[in-house]
């Protein structure tokens, strides 16, 4: 059986590009396996994750064929949702790089990473209203935090689709790239996380998915540690010394 994932490692990255192309990458229990398998690599070695789909389509949305087989106890098995908390919650950021379609659960998937970058083709929304079943793979508490509540309760409640331009003004995507050149920005970031300090990086993410009511004393104990580490005195000295040489 192909891959639902074609993944590619670096030492300070992961890219993983969704790799379904005869059913526009549709998120299967094969891919939800394999994002799984993914997850516990990470979560034993932290890297970036950039998560892509091909120039045409990121997610065309769950497979319609098998969402339609599931019932009560699949829904409460959390199938997707799981997944998508796991990679949501791995030490290091998580960058999608979208083109194309992003619909249901591929939106939830997208809604899940730390940063968002898109292709001018972006179409993202959550049509399941109008399949009989509701976003319920991290989209009705994620996309509030993301856009706030009235847009979110506007594009979960009608099922209308973003394009690029939306998005961006709404906050869902922080930038637009030519679809031939996405990936590299998306790579692009990446190298600019490689380039801090990946304890300060982890601990900064850890703070920002933390709720509320633990702010701010999470910050003051992140910070104590990070105070302590000896990359903190690293960096700080050589950037003191560049420059008391300039």
């Amino acid at each position: 059986m192909t891959s639902p994932l074609l993944i590619e490692r670096r030492a300070d990255r992961v890219i993983a590009t969704l790799n379904r192309p005869e059913k526009r990458n549709a998120i299967d229990q094969h891919t939800i396996d394999a994002l799984h398998a993914l997850c516990a690599e990470l979560e034993a070695e932290p890297r970036t994750l950039i998560l892509a789909g091909s120039e045409q389509v990121f997610a065309a949305g769950a497979d319609i064929a098998q969402l339609r087989e599931r019932r009560a106890d699949d829904a409460r098995n959390a199938i997707n949702a799981s997944a998508f908390i796991r990679i949501h919650e791995l030490p290091m950021p998580v960058i999608a790089a979208v083109s194309g379609y992003a619909l249901g659960g591929g939106a939830e998937l997208a809604y899940a990473a730390d940063l968002r970058i898109a292709a001018p083709t972006l179409k993202i929304g959550n049509p399941e209203t109008g399949l009989g079943i509701m976003a319920a793979a991290g989209a009705t508490w994620r996309l509030p935090e993301i856009v706030g509540h009235a847009r979110a309760s506007e594009l979960l409640l009608t099922g209308r689709v973003l394009g690029a331009d939306e998005a961006l003004a709404w906050g869902l995507i922080s930038g637009i790239h030519p679809a031939e050149e996405l990936l590299d920005a998306a790579h692009a970031m990446a190298d600019r996380i490689a380039a801090n300090d990946p304890l300060a990086t982890q601990h900064t993410k850890r703070a920002l998915r933390a709720p509320r009511h633990e702010h701010p004393d999470i910050e003051r104990e992140l910070q104590a540690e990070l105070f302590e580490s000896t990359e903190k005195m690293r960096r700080m000295t050589e950037f003191l010394e560049r420059k008391a040489q300039r």
